[in-house]
């Protein structure tokens, strides 16, 4: 039996090798195969989100935080102590300059400063009669040189005792609105105790900084428009005023002061406001989205060429409302990823797809 299984046994082994021999040129001869070397897959394509590179007209405008304050403001407070015995406004009122605020006691002083007038009014007297005895020869040179010392020394006593009654008197400087008074009358009031605020609000100056690399664009004149919480449907227009002419070492910033028309009264001294100051209009900017650029130094992007990620450094400039300026890297027209780069390498096969709402 052993005899006649061997034939059998080695014509199925011949037929199994001629079965795998078949197999084995079917694979490397079929038409449109190749085989894949190493075992290794082509990359799939990475989605990302683009976003095609615009050329644009861009405002050049720079934005700062202001505090508004008085054309003029000043706190009285008196030179001397003494009682109040006149109050001649009312609280929030508006004064004219010269008018009388508040008035102290007086009396001590009013009669002081008779006493003087009545001094000087008899030195006047004096000299001149003195001037006419000269004349005839009655009294010496002398005598009349002291009469006319006489004269100057009441006169200067009439000025100070005007002086010191007018120091009772508090009186508006300026044209202003008056504060809100914690004073009576009755009340006894130091030496340089604060009385009552006067704020000249008919003008303000709004005070704010601006960036070091600002200052080659900054004039005096230049318009500016401001922007108030208090008043969120409303713009205001203002005029730069003045530049400090030192830059701040800390901060690398420079002081600039503007001015704007109140005469309206809408707006107050200590009110915070938006800036917004325009330098003109730059036409063929290229923007694209904040979102595109990889921080690093230089910064960089992703691009798609021929479906394929190609990284490429680029020069930043202004940014405006998520987007940002470049100045070299990309063309117009370029297409570059604004999400997926975290999957990138350069020249890794990518597939655009809508942005996710």
């Amino acid at each position: 039996m052993n005899v006649s299984r061997r034939p059998t046994l080695t014509a199925l082994a011949l037929a199994g090798l001629v079965v795998l021999s078949y197999v084995a040129w079917s694979v490397f001869q079929a038409p449109g195969k190749a085989p894949v070397a190493n075992g290794a897959a082509a990359p799939a394509a990475v989605a990302v989100e683009t976003a095609v590179v615009t050329a644009l007209d861009v405002n050049e405008d720079t934005n700062a935080i202001g505090s508004l304050k008085a054309n003029e403001s000043v706190i009285l407070r008196p030179e001397v102590s003494g009682k109040v015995v006149r109050i001649g406004f009312r609280d929030g009122a508006l004064v004219r300059r010269g008018e009388l605020l508040i008035g102290l006691d007086a009396a001590i002083p009013a009669a002081e400063l008779a006493q003087a007038q009545a001094s000087l009014a008899l030195a006047r007297s004096t000299h001149q009669r003195n001037q006419e005895l000269l004349a005839k020869k009655f009294i010496s040179p002398q005598a009349l040189d002291a009469s006319a010392a006489a004269l100057k020394v009441q006169e200067a006593a009439v000025q100070l005792a005007q002086a010191r009654l007018s120091k009772l008197q508090l009186k508006a400087p300026f044209d202003g609105v008056v504060g809100l008074r914690d004073v009576s009358l009755g009340s006894y009031i130091k030496e340089g105790e604060a009385l009552i605020n006067l704020e000249d609000i008919r003008s303000l100056r709004v005070d704010f900084r601006l960036a070091e690399t600002e200052v080659s664009r900054l004039r005096v004149g230049q318009e500016l428009t401001l922007f108030s919480d208090a008043l969120p449907d409303e713009s205001f227009v203002a005029q730069v005023d003045a530049i400090n002419p030192q830059i701040d070492p800390d901060g690398r910033s420079i002081a600039v002061r503007a001015r704007l028309d109140n005469r309206a009264g809408k707006l107050r001294p200590g009110m915070f406001v938006r800036v917004r100051l325009n330098f003109g209009q730059r036409s063929g900017v290229l923007m694209i989205p904040e979102a595109a650029i990889e921080a690093g130094n230089p910064p960089s992007l992703f691009r798609v060429v021929d479906g394929k990620a190609e990284k490429v450094d680029v020069r930043l400039g202004v940014r405006r409302n998520g987007q940002v300026e470049i100045l070299s890297g990309v063309q117009a027209g370029d297409v570059v990823v604004t999400a997926g780069q975290l999957k990138l390498r350069p020249g890794t096969p990518v597939q655009p797809v809508s942005a996710q709402p």
